[in-house]
């Protein structure tokens, strides 16, 4: 077990150093007025000096920012959004969904109706009347948000022309539903010109509220949901005395310039110096950098059309390298049974596949987005990029030897992703290989098919190294070289800040070890592997329980779950991933595919003679250190299927980035190069 032991000592002393013990701490805002507009549907792309001008003008005098509005759904209604407000989470509200009801008035106040039917509805209103503040709406949606968990709200009016000036002055609290752009796409057929007519009679009530907010109010303008079932990134503004020419983000995403439905309850409840409940998934938005109009507008409204180009690719490109891999192995088990110059064929061709992920994250390093058809620059960008990192791969120096070109490719994509996530996440963000704001699984860190790009190409390096030092007979240096390499890289995968992946470094543990374990010459048993698994999850329960030790605003999703496992609200979450996991398996389509995947994974595994026309097993028996790392890659997908909401994702893309490589591998072997 001196493997294992390694493994835990590296663990423990780099969780030790990487995070501060600070107790956990909140800061209450002194009171001020706020007012939050919603307009749902509006989007940077609206918001332009001669077709918006009062919107213009607040959002040269505010902080401004992309706001993800991502509830449950592909596409956020109207009644999600400001629900998600009120209860001061993401929440859903199934089909059906539209806009919300008009409350029913009793006197000055009024009633939402079916309130006790909304999940987590009623957080923002009752904190509010805990702490004594005053919340008048003006609106279905707004008063949707400021009611308690009754479902009351304490002032209320239909329009904006209702509004007694009086009234601006009496709550500390104000919420105004705007709607002008979203009514037409719930309520009736739309028209040609609805959208212009809507967006003039949003400027013309924004231009009503700024003049009428209270002095010295702070105004959260918000775009709150979807419009029909096109997703998108939309507007947030932050006025205040000092964000006029900043950009609005917040610690939710860990972006500077994106805030997430959430984050407008806490920033209400901050501002007006009530408390936020610990319910409340969201943090108040805060100032960044210098965005001054109009270059802000431009790249906001440009970050949309990233976000919407790579979140609607995604599904394409991802049956798309289904269908290569499959076209892939099938042509090569015909190519490699007969006679003739095929070895060389079939790898370049693997090479070029398993370069293919990697090329879609590469191309964000081209700015696509700003082409007049971003899709097919998208298209052309992880085309050109693929191919760059398969010529690099086929013409380095390493070329001489057998094990040189796919180790260069997992090289690249390891260094590719660890340095990404190491500097912010920009080429992982809005890829068709990542995460995307549009999608809002994730804002930061390594997602979960990146997390199996990652611990495959880690793993296939390791494997790689091994190999070299095990030919010197050095199988001990060999095995600790795969846990140092194996944990700094775990280590970049799963901190908080960094990699962020709760589930990555589940998996990434017991694949660290086995390869290990194996390159030492030491056998695997069912409960040696358990005893891995189970040492992964203590490794991550450790760095969430220190991320939960850090001040509230600083913790990543790391520490708010560990928080909420202990107060026991932790199982809405995992069943949403459970179910996100499982959904695959019940869709009539994807279901059939992905029972037949693994059954081919499965029979791969088992006979991978047959499958790979006698290539893997002639690598394995030159290269035995290469099988350990690829075993290692199995292990990992396998617990990151179990652990992730991506499911089957994860095993099959782990494999997809290691496999060709191997068989690329395998052809040089074949061939007798320096090497093997």
């Amino acid at each position: 077990m001196c493997v294992v032991r390694w493994v835990v000592a590296v663990l423990s002393a780099a969780v030790v150093l990487a995070f501060p013990i600070v107790p956990p701490a909140a800061a209450t805002a002194p009171h001020t007025p706020v007012v939050l507009v919603g307009v749902p549907g509006l989007s940077w792309g609206d918001v332009t000096p001669e077709r918006t001008p009062h919107l213009w003008r607040l959002a040269e005098r505010s902080a401004a920012g992309s706001l993800s509005v991502r509830t449950a759904g592909p596409s956020t209604c109207p009644y999600e959004g400001w629900l998600s407000v009120s209860a001061g989470d993401r929440v859903g509200a199934g089909p059906g969904c539209g806009m919300p009801a008009e409350p029913v008035r009793q006197s000055q106040a009024a009633v939402v109706p079916r309130f006790a039917k909304a999940k987590g509805a009623g957080t923002l209103g009752q904190a509010m009347h805990d702490a004594g503040r005053c919340a008048l709406a003006v609106g279905p949606g707004a008063a949707l948000a400021l009611a308690d968990r009754d479902g009351r709200v304490d002032r209320y009016f239909a329009d904006l022309g209702e509004v007694p000036e009086a009234a601006w002055r009496e709550c500390q609290v104000i919420a105004i539903d705007v709607d002008d752009l979203a009514v037409p796409y719930f309520t009736r057929a739309r028209a040609a010109g609805d959208r212009a007519v809507g967006l003039s009679a949003v400027d013309a009530q924004v231009g009503r509220v700024v003049e009428r907010a209270p002095e010295g109010a702070a105004l959260v303008l918000a775009g709150l949901s979807d419009l029909g079932a096109s997703p998108g990134l939309r507007v947030v503004m932050v006025r205040t005395a000092d964000a006029a020419g900043r950009s609005a983000g917040s610690g939710s995403t860990r972006r500077d310039d994106m805030a997430i439905v959430p984050d407008l309850t806490a920033t209400v409840l901050n501002a007006a110096g009530a408390g936020v409940p610990p319910e409340v998934s969201g943090v108040p938005i805060t100032t960044g950098g210098a965005a001054p109009m109009p270059e802000a507008a431009s790249a906001l409204a440009r970050a949309d059309v990233a976000g919407r180009t790579a979140f609607g690719m995604a599904a394409g490109f991802f049956v798309v390298l289904a269908v290569l891999h499959l076209v892939f192995y099938a042509a090569a088990y015909a190519l490699l049974r007969g006679k003739g110059p095929a070895p060389s064929a079939v790898r370049v061709v693997a090479l070029g596949l398993a370069a293919l992920p990697v090329g879609a994250v590469l191309a964000n390093a081209v700015p696509w987005e700003w082409a007049p058809a971003p899709t097919v620059a998208l298209g052309g960008a992880i085309a050109v990029c693929t191919a760059l990192v398969t010529a690099v791969a086929l013409i380095g120096p390493w070329r001489a030897h057998a094990l040189g070109p796919p180790a260069a490719v997992a090289a690249i994509t390891a260094v590719t992703l660890g340095a990404d996530v190491l500097g912010g996440t920009s080429l992982q963000f809005d890829s068709v290989a990542g995460v995307t704001g549009v999608d809002g699984s994730r804002y930061y860190g390594l997602g979960n098919i990146p997390f199996a790009m990652f611990a495959a190409s880690v793993l296939f390096l390791t494997g790689v190294v091994a190999h070299g030092l095990s030919r010197r007979g050095w199988r001990g240096r060999a095995a600790v070289v795969v846990v140092m390499i194996g944990g700094a890289a775990m280590l970049v995968g799963g901190w908080p800040g960094a990699g962020s992946d709760f589930g990555g470094v589940v998996a990434f543990v017991p694949g660290i070890a086995v390869t290990a374990l194996l390159v030492a010459g030491r056998g695997l048993s069912p409960l040696r592997v358990a005893v891995l698994c189970g040492a992964g999850g203590a490794a991550v329960t450790a760095i969430a329980f220190l991320d939960h030790l850090r001040p509230v605003g600083e913790q990543t999703h790391f520490g708010r779950f560990f928080s909420l496992l202990v107060s026991g609200e932790a199982w809405p979450i995992v069943a949403r991933k459970l179910a996100a996991m499982a959904a695959p398996l019940s869709h009539p389509v994807l279901g059939p595919i992905v029972v037949a995947a693994v059954a081919a994974v499965v029979f791969a595994l088992l006979r991978p003679g047959v499958v790979s026309a006698g290539v893997l097993p002639a690598l394995f028996r030159r290269a035995p250190a290469l099988k350990a790392g690829l075993a290692g890659v199995v292990v990992s997908g396998v617990v990151g299927t179990l652990v992730n909401d991506s499911g089957f994702a994860v095993l099959a893309m782990a494999l997809g980035s290691a496999v060709p490589l191997a068989l690329a591998a395998g052809m040089q072997t074949l061939r007798g190069q320096p090497g093997s």
